[in-house]
């Protein structure tokens, strides 16, 4: 799904939970720098004027290698 699209559509109608990295592609595949680009845009299209609690979309799942896990924290603290 189109952050973008959601946050424009129903932005003002609810609050978004989760959404904030892809457990399925970003975490388990992507580069830690990927990974933090991609939190840093979810945080912005989503967090904008408030409605958003930062989650990975599901559960992290077993064998994301750690270095994605700690990106994905540092990139919400510096945010």
């Amino acid at each position: 799904m189109n952050a973008r699209t959601l946050k424009e559509k129903y932005g003002n109608d609810i609050v978004f939970w989760g959404g904030g990295a892809d457990t399925q592609k970003t975490l388990p595949f992507g580069t830690k720098e990927e990974v933090a680009r991609e939190v840093q845009e979810r945080v912005k299209i989503l967090g904008k004027d408030g409605g958003f609690v930062f989650n990975a979309i599901h559960n992290i799942q077993a064998k994301i290698p750690v270095k994605n896990i700690i990106s994905m924290v540092s990139a919400i603290t510096k945010f």
